[in-house]
């Protein structure tokens, strides 16, 4: 079981972060004695750190360099002090990410999942894709942005994995329709765009405002 330690003075925030990590199956324990978070990291042994910057005693950025002097385990900086300067000095303070107060505990997880494959190349099944702060969960093929879940039909749900696995490539239609196509219904060039038509409507009246960009003669594209 991965362990997480969360570094983060706001109990209730700090809380509700340990019962997510819970329910994904991951072990998650909350700094108590900000005044020797080395003392807590030696002893959990965390697989990843979440870490706020503004911490009694003393900051995250402190702490970052002090747990870089032993160890490489992955660290997200999770601040509302989200301004360029504090994003490139957590990155180069050897964060590995930075997640940006107020945030979605689903967009949380995404980017939690992601890092820990990424350092420990493991799947547990977190099938999750994170764009934009929406995340699709392949597990159940919803769709949840902004703390919203996005119902989807399951041709939104095709389209929007699709292109979500393919953020930053060119989707052509052919390759969409053959995807549409897996369904028990026929799809044809006409199909694809009311459907497609269909999704971006919901996707923009969740406020997701082109989330899909048309490639004129090419198909479709999630950017990066």
């Amino acid at each position: 079981m991965y362990r997480i330690l969360i570094v983060e003075d706001d109990d209730a925030l700090a809380r509700g972060m340990e019962k997510q990590i819970l329910m994904w199956g991951l072990e998650p324990k909350r700094v108590e004695n900000f005044s020797d978070i080395m003392d807590e990291f030696h002893r959990f042994s965390p697989h990843l750190v979440l870490l706020d910057i503004m911490l009694p005693y003393y900051g995250g950025f402190r702490w970052c360099s002090e747990i870089r002097k032993c160890s490489k385990v992955p660290i997200i900086f999770i601040s509302s002090a989200s301004d360029n300067m504090n994003i490139v000095m957590a990155m180069n303070m050897g964060g590995d990410d930075f997640i940006a107060k107020p945030f979605d505990l689903n967009v949380l997880m995404a980017k939690l999942q992601a890092t820990l494959r990424r350092a420990y190349d493991f799947d547990k099944g977190f099938d999750v894709i994170e764009h934009r702060g929406a995340v699709l969960d392949l597990s159940d093929a919803s769709l949840t942005y902004d703390g919203q879940k996005i119902d989807l039909t399951k041709n939104d749900y095709r389209i929007l994995q699709t292109l979500m696995e393919r953020k930053g490539h060119v989707v052509s239609r052919d390759t969409l329709m053959q995807k549409l196509w897996e369904t028990d219904s026929f799809v044809d060039e006409n199909t694809l765009t009311v459907n497609m038509a269909r999704l971006r409507k919901k996707l923009a009246d969740a406020g997701l405002t082109d989330f899909i960009t048309t490639k004129k003669g090419m198909g479709y594209l999630i950017e990066r």
